[in-house]
């Protein structure tokens, strides 16, 4: 029983970093990934780089997309998408 209970406070430390920082991030991942996958044409997005545009074209080849911006149409990876900035972008226009 003694040996069980020195393992015990390392094996609380792993289970509270887990619950509190580990499986947030996993659910955050898979969410991003659904956003990106979910795109269509014509949605407005933000960059995680802060450009705004509107997307024209997208490829499935290279998980990339075109975005039309006031400067030209630009070419950027679906990663570079910022989930939270667009949905923020899309909920203040409705």
């Amino acid at each position: 029983m003694n040996e069980i209970g020195n393992f015990l406070p390392m094996i609380l430390i792993f289970v509270v970093a887990y619950f509190f920082m580990i499986r947030p991030q996993m659910k955050r991942q898979k969410d991003e990934k659904k956003f990106a996958a979910a795109l269509k044409k014509g949605d407005k997005i933000v960059t995680k780089s802060g450009m705004h545009g509107k997307i024209v074209d997208l490829n499935d080849k290279d998980f990339s997309c075109i975005i039309e911006t006031m400067a030209g149409r630009l070419k950027f990876d679906r990663s570079a998408i910022s989930m939270e900035m667009s949905n923020k972008l899309n909920a203040d226009k409705k």
